[in-house]
């Protein structure tokens, strides 16, 4: 089990582009697909306080929110202790 968990659909690009993000930074990752499975989706609305967008991201179970603020951490360097070598 990975210290991040991206909650995404299937046809999300920016989700696809939150992946390709990751998995570049060398930083390991649990998907959670809410288009597939009901009670992922009831999940990510209690984590995010009802947050309707995808991807949402947590780690630690902590939610940092999506795209925009993880690319904020890792350009921070507040991302390096997540790298997997």
């Amino acid at each position: 089990m990975n210290r991040v968990k991206i909650y995404s659909t299937g046809v999300c690009p920016i989700c696809e582009q939150t992946k390709k993000l990751l998995t570049k930074w060398n930083i390991g990752y649990d998907e959670a697909r809410i288009d597939l499975d009901r009670d992922l989706l009831k999940e990510m609305l209690e984590v995010t306080d009802h947050a309707r967008m995808v991807p949402q991201i947590t780690i630690d179970g902590k939610w940092i929110g999506g795209f925009t603020e993880l690319t904020e951490m890792h350009m921070e360097d507040e991302l390096d202790e997540l790298m997997v070598n």
